[in-house]
């Protein structure tokens, strides 16, 4: 049955993404019972969201990986485009780290204070080498997706998780994480990064190398790489801005720093429970060999989105909330508070986030990613509009930012829909 396999495919992706975010909130357990806790936790809020935004254009190359990377010299091309361009976003991060453009985005674009200014900028220079291996990581999990091989990512993703929670447990009491709380959260990311990295290449050898052909030499041009990859960069750029613009609005506006504080806990509180729906874009392409599948996914992917709306329902609307909050992540009192009505709303996402990853997936099949391009723009503008607007209605704080992240993606999605519904195929 299609729907077995689809299960089988997918199931691994979702244990990568829910456990993903699981590590992540024993990472924010971790800073939240260090000293300068909030500090902390709005620092590498601040960081994470600038180095997500200049390497979330590079996550793209999973897909790139899964739909061109079709014999050995065509891998060698987009390896080397992977290369070149995680370069090129590790240096920006540098730039932000060591110049007074990064004092101004930083401190004056965010009106922090300039003790946080510091240790943000301090994150910002260690983390310039993400982009590469974050790079890296998505290529071959692309590679791996194409021999339908997910588990590995899952045993990648698994061996992470568990290094980067033995790393909480590790540093926590480390007199270096006292005396400098934000190397924290820093190097547990490079164990997990690391981990997952050297495993999903072990898997890469075993499975895929050995059964890829060489190829022609113009097998795969770099113009038609580039072709392929620059709308999904713009959409990934974007939604990547995302971020750091809500911070930005949020940030300036009353209890900054504890509500960038409560954004950096419910977007990976509520990331597990939604983000894997990101992961159903995958389906059309990687099964696009067997007849008649096209509505067999759609329905996989609605019922996806049922179970992902309502286990948010469950976690975020009941009790469960403040025992997630309280005794999991360890917040307290009115970081507890400003957390409710984000995570209420953020329950909505998975509805409109499985119909924009089918069309996303239809649009991979045949190669026509230039009709996603406006939707990236529409997103941000969107979002920006609703910073303005919402406020007036007594929105502020990390609802204001959810909120506005919502009115987002709705537009996005819309978008998306058109444009695949409307747009010609560029496959060669």
């Amino acid at each position: 049955m299609i729907y077995g396999q689809l299960a089988r495919f997918l199931l691994p992706l979702m244990f990568i993404q829910v456990f993903q975010e699981f590590s992540g909130q024993f990472l924010n357990g971790g800073m939240a019972r260090v000293p300068m806790a909030t500090q902390t936790l709005a620092a590498y809020g601040l960081a994470w969201g600038l180095a997500g935004f200049l390497s979330s254009t590079l996550s793209q190359m999973r897909q790139v990986g899964l739909v061109l990377a079709e014999n050995h010299r065509a891998r060698q091309k987009i390896q080397f485009f992977v290369l070149v361009g995680g370069s090129i976003f590790g240096g920006l991060l540098l730039v932000l780290a060591l110049t007074p453009l990064g004092v101004w985005v930083v401190d004056d674009l965010h009106g922090v204070e300039a003790d946080l200014g510091i240790v943000v900028r301090d994150a910002l220079l260690c983390l310039f080498p993400v982009p590469i291996l974050e790079g890296l990581i998505r290529f071959y999990s692309g590679l791996l997706l194409r021999v339908r091989r997910t588990e590995v990512l899952s045993y990648a993703t698994a061996s992470s998780i568990l290094t980067s929670i033995a790393g909480v447990f590790f540093l926590l009491p480390t007199t270096f994480v006292e005396a400098r709380p934000i190397l924290l959260p820093i190097l547990v990311t490079y164990i997990g990064i690391l981990v997952n990295l050297g495993i999903i290449i072990w898997g890469y050898r075993r499975y895929v190398g050995s059964q890829m052909e060489e190829g022609p030499e113009d097998s795969l041009r770099l113009p038609y790489i580039f072709g392929f990859f620059w709308p999904l960069a713009l959409v990934m750029a974007i939604q990547g801005l995302s971020r750091p613009l809500i911070n930005l609005f949020v940030a300036r506006g009353p209890n900054g720093a504890e509500s960038i504080a409560v954004l950096a806990v419910v977007y990976s509180l509520a990331h597990m429970a939604y983000g894997w729906l990101n992961d159903t874009r995958s389906l059309p392409p990687a099964f696009a060999d067997i007849a008649n599948s096209s509505q067999a996914i759609r329905r996989f992917i609605g019922g996806c989105a049922l179970l992902s709306f309502f286990s948010m329902v469950l976690l975020f609307w009941t009790p469960f909330r403040e025992v997630i909050l309280t005794a999991w992540i360890g917040l307290e009192g009115e970081l507890v508070v400003q957390c409710r009505w984000p995570l209420f709303i953020f329950s909505f996402f998975p509805l409109v986030v499985a119909i924009r990853s089918y069309y996303h997936g239809v649009a991979l099949i045949e190669h026509r990613t230039r009709v996603l391009a406006p939707s990236g723009p529409s997103r941000i503008g969107i979002i920006f509009l609703a910073l303005l607007v919402l406020p007036r209605v007594g929105l502020e704080g990390a609802t204001l930012g959810i909120a506005s992240l919502l009115c987002g993606f709705v537009l996005e999605t819309v978008v998306v829909w058109l444009g695949v519904r409307c747009g010609k195929s560029q496959k060669q």
